[in-house]
Formats: C-alpha cells, sequence, structure tokens
C-alpha cells in the first residue's frame, strides 16, 4: 500500500491523499480499533472513573463520550503505570495533574512538528519522479522516532542529574543563576511581511542559532515562544558573552532576526522544567524594555559584572514604570571596543 490518493488528477500515480495518515496510526502505533468504553477503561486499570477522565484531559485530549469505544488496550496500560510512579513515590497525588499537563504539552508539540514533517515528505514525493512512500517505510519510521525520543530523554535525564547535583554541592542549597530572554525584533511586523514559509524559516534559523550559542556557553535553552526564547545559565560573565553575541549576530547573519536581551540575576523556582519567580518576571520585563539590539541587565547581574572593566561596559538605563517594582535600576551592557 502506498500512500497516495485514489483519486488522481495528473495522472501519474504520485497524487497525495493526507487522510491516509490517520491509516498509519492506526495500523502502525497501536493494535488493533478501539473498542473500549471509559467505564472499561477505569475498572481495568483500577482507578475510578473521574480520575481517569482527568488524567485524559490534562494530556490534552477532547472528551469521549461515555458509550463510545473509544479507547485501546494501551490506554489502560498508561493509566496502570501512571498509577505506579504513585505507588513508587516518585509523584505524590496532588503534583500528578502538573507531571500529564506537562507531558501531554511536550508531547504535543513533537507530534505535531512529526506529522507536519511527515506530510511535507510524503507531499515531495507526490510532486516528484520517485516511487511515493509506501506505507510499510512508516512502520520503520514510528519506532525508529520512538527508539530516538527515549535515548534524547535518557541522555537529558543524565545531564539535568549532573547539572543540578553539581549545583547543589558548589552552592550548598539555592543557587542563584541568570535567566535571560531573548525576543525578536519587530516580529509583528514581519508576520504580515513575509510567508509562511519565510516566516517559517526565520523562526527556524533563530531557534536554532540561539540553542547554539546558549549552550555553547554553558547555559540552558528553558523553552521558546515564537519570536522569543527564554534561558538560563549559572555564570555570569557567560551570560555577558551570550548576551553580546546574540545582539551582534544580525550584523553577520543576514538569515538572523535584529533582537533583544534581558537578563536578571537571582533565586528562581524550577518546576516541571520550567522556572518561576521573582527573577524570571524581572528578565521578561528588561527584555520588553531594551531597544533594537540592545541588552539591559538588572541591578544585581550588574553587580556581578562591574569588577570586570576592561571587557564589559554598563551605563545607567532610563528609568522604566514596572509594576511590582519600585526601585528598579536597569543597566545597559556593552562590550569594551578595544583601544586602537
Amino acid at each position: 500500500m502506498v500512500l497516495v490518493s485514489t483519486e488522481d488528477p495528473r495522472g501519474d500515480g504520485h497524487a497525495f491523499d493526507p487522510s491516509l495518515l490517520i491509516d498509519v496510526a492506526a495500523q502502525f502505533l497501536f493494535d488493533g480499533e478501539p473498542t473500549l468504553r471509559q467505564s472499561e477503561v477505569a475498572e481495568a486499570a483500577g482507578v475510578d472513573l473521574d480520575t481517569a477522565n482527568a488524567l485524559w484531559r490534562h494530556l490534552g485530549f477532547p472528551a469521549v463520550a461515555e458509550d463510545e469505544p473509544g479507547f485501546l488496550p494501551a490506554d489502560v496500560e498508561a493509566l496502570r503505570l501512571t498509577e505506579r510512579l504513585v505507588e513508587l513515590g516518585v509523584l505524590d497525588r496532588d503534583r500528578l495533574p502538573q507531571f500529564v499537563r506537562s507531558t501531554g504539552r511536550t508531547f504535543a508539540r513533537l507530534a505535531d512538528w512529526h506529522i507536519r514533517v511527515m506530510l511535507a515528505a510524503l507531499a515531495a514525493d507526490a510532486e516528484g519522479e520517485e516511487e511515493p512512500t509506501s506505507i510499510d517505510a512508516f512502520a520503520e519510521v514510528i519506532p525508529t522516532v520512538e527508539a530516538l525520543q527515549g535515548y534524547v530523554w535518557r541522555r537529558h535525564l543524565l545531564a539535568a542529574a549532573s547539572r543540578i547535583a553539581l549545583g547543589e554541592v558548589a552552592s550548598g542549597g539555592d543557587v542563584p543563576v541568570v535567566v535571560g530572554f531573548v525576543d525578536i525584533v519587530g516580529y509583528t511586523a514581519q508576520s504580515r511581511q513575509l510567508n509562511a514559509r519565510e516566516l517559517g524559516d526565520m523562526v527556524e534559523w533563530f531557534e536554532r542559532v540561539t540553542t547554539e550559542l546558549v549552550v555553547e556557553h554553558g547555559g540552558q535553552v528553558v523553552k521558546t515562544i515564537g519570536d522569543e526564547a527564554m534561558f538560563v545559565l549559572e555564570s555570569a560573565p557567560e551570560a555577558a558573552e551570550l548576551g553580546q553575541r546574540l545582539v551582534e549576530r544580525a550584523e553577520d547573519d543576514e538569515r538572523f532576526p535584529e533582537v533583544r536581551v534581558g537578563m536578571a540575576y537571582g533565586s528562581v523556582v524550577a518546576r516541571l522544567g520550567d522556572l518561576f519567580g521573582s527573577t524570571v518576571n524581572l528578565a521578561a520585563r528588561l527584555t520588553s524594555a531594551a531597544r533594537p539590539g540592545r541588552v539591559l541587565v538588572d541591578d544585581d547581574l550588574a553587580g556581578q559584572l562591574q569588577a570586570d572593566e576592561e571587557r564589559w561596559r554598563l551605563r545607567r538605563a532610563r528609568r522604566i514604570s514596572v509594576k511590582g517594582y519600585d526601585h528598579l535600576h536597569l543597566w545597559s551592557l556593552k562590550r569594551v571596543e578595544p583601544a586602537n
């Protein structure tokens, strides 16, 4: 079976029907058609119906009618595994919804992107001269991607464990960090001027370069939200260097958009892969206040950098009104230009 439609307007056998991907999912992701109702899933997993339905919603899936056979044995096993995490003490009952919600959001984004990659590949096959991709090929793609995701997850577990454990040992507890945001300047206007492909290419390059630079300076990208990325580092000097390289990148790289950066230094609350607290809020507000191609930092980060006068120039920036911060001092950060 090939992934093409039965109606072929071109007459060359290569017309592509995206709806056939549903057949791929039904045939290779799970065994057989859904046969279980929600009450049967809950009973088989040994949980009450309200809990089962709540977890289903937390994963991000729409409600299923009570009398509709919309579930599979895999759904029963997933509920059992979730309950096992509670039994093992990894999660307490109150935090279970947060864990499920975070997992659902992460994999929803991955799944959406993966499906779009498959659609693009299949559409390209339909327009080319080669034989279209067969459904059997995707029988190999799916477990291959699944295995790769497992590897990446395990690698990140090791990296996170090392980073957190070493930080705790070095500091004896709470570790102050630099939280930063980098924001594309004029994104709204560009989104109106560029077509969908051009806009997607710009955002992809922005995310790629940003991630490479953050990792190169010992940091971590916490999340990306459209035209903005949030990152965290432990080293103030490295954060300053990163901020400068981000705003300077557009000068030498025509594919990289003009950006602005805001960074703050202090304690944060880490929760489900995200960061919260006043340091995060302040960094976000500094980014909004920064001028195009500039880096703004808070008092605490400026204090960490002032000793290195030969490398960094810090100037008091114009005062702005920020809710919740009565005596906020902003500093513009620039690299000291070498004397001629």
